[in-house]
């Protein structure tokens, strides 16, 4: 897999200083946290599930969540499991060269209801399993996390290859005060235990705007409900650190589709990731297809960040600290302080590609929906 993989060579020559890199799901979790982008939830019940998962692939979605939990009604589950494992293996065979086979697949993971489903589906899946590169699960906390996470653990055993985890933080427990400290440092603990096991922590805004009646409008983010906003914060607080103790947490879903081609339609959208990143979140939960090439776009690092970022690495290795100027000269770069930003930058720089200077959101989002125009798509 690549990101932006499905632009010509030409357009991505011309949009990129440093091409994204390649990579596949045996790459190193860190790498994977950082190249999930934009997780596309599709429901599990789609007639269309196995098309839908090799269209989105060549229309460069990366990884797919297919959901067995809020996407699909309570008394659905039975044929979604039965719809799951059927698509899971018909994605299984090889097909010929007009498509992609499993390694053309993206990273596939399945959000489920409880823990036991994990093993039921392992086990009617067979050697299908081998898809998966885990498992996504709701409705996390300290009382249940210890059952989701020795069942991925078990699930691992069983078919014989790695399957990572997705806890999702959206309890009750979180979204009230008086219990998301306790709540909050138990989770914590108990992930420390299964630290290789998990990819990434992943936010359920909507069922924590569902404690208090709340909805964001198109218009709004999720940082401007201050109830959410004070979640997010802790979240990132307890289990977002630089320190070698945290882990990547992605961005809240964001609800409203389609998206056009106005810029007015990608406001809400884009004001929200920007204040993902700047709050320390990483990708997004996306519900719609047309949402993949905004938050794609927004990932690409841009050429003054670039900078940046690589005159403060390089100046860490050449001196004890202190202040280098920035290449665009209209800021201060601290060696020190500015490291694990800069560490980070270079990261999804390697996923993400660099834009050359000049090029902004504007031209690769463009470029993104032009391919999905000349594709037919």
């Amino acid at each position: 897999m690549r990101h932006f993989g499905h632009l010509g060579v030409d357009v991505r020559r011309r949009l990129f200083l440093v091409e994204p890199a390649a990579f596949d799901r045996h790459a190193p979790a860190a790498t994977l946290a950082t190249a999930l982008g934009a997780t596309l939830y599709l429901p599990a019940t789609r007639g269309t599930l196995v098309s839908d998962v090799r269209r989105q692939a060549a229309r460069g979605v990366t990884s797919m969540v297919l959901c067995l939990e809020d996407a699909i009604a309570d008394g659905e589950v039975t044929a979604a499991e039965a719809n799951l494992v059927d698509g899971l293996r018909a994605l299984a065979e090889p097909v010929g060269a007009a498509g992609p086979g499993p390694v053309g697949l993206p990273l596939l993971f399945v959000r489920v209801r409880v823990p036991e489903q994990i093993g039921v589906l392992v086990g009617r899946l067979g050697t299908a399993a081998r898809l998966l590169s885990g498992f996504v699960l709701p409705k996390f906390t300290e009382e249940n996390g210890a059952r989701y996470l020795d069942a991925v653990a078990d699930a691992e055993l069983a078919c014989g290859q790695r399957m990572f985890a997705m806890p999702v933080l959206e309890s009750p427990e979180l979204a009230h005060l008086e219990h998301r400290r306790l709540e909050l440092l138990g989770i914590a603990a108990l992930l420390a235990k299964y630290r290789d096991r998990v990819l990434a922590v992943r936010l359920g805004v909507t069922d924590l705007c569902a404690a208090y009646g709340l909805r964001r409008s198109p218009e709004s983010t999720a940082y401007d409900l201050a109830l959410v906003a004070g979640v997010i914060g802790d979240v990132v607080n307890v289990l977002g650190r630089a320190d070698g103790s945290g882990f990547t947490v992605t961005g809240p879903v964001w609800e409203y589709f389609p998206l056009g081609r106005s810029g007015a339609e990608l406001t809400g959208l884009l004001r929200e990731i920007a204040l993902d990143r700047v709050n320390g979140l990483l990708g997004k939960t996306c519900v719609h297809p047309s949402q993949v090439p905004a938050v794609h776009a927004s990932l690409v690092v841009g050429h003054e960040e670039y900078c940046d970022a690589r005159d403060v690495l390089g100046s860490a290795a050449e001196r004890g600290g202190g202040v280098v100027g920035s290449a665009y000269a209209n800021k201060m770069n601290e060696v020190k302080p500015h490291r694990a930003w800069a560490e980070r930058v270079l990261g999804r720089a390697e996923l993400f590609g660099v834009a050359r200077a000049g090029v902004g959101f504007a031209e690769l989002f463009a470029a993104c929906r032009d391919a999905e125009v000349r594709g037919g798509r």
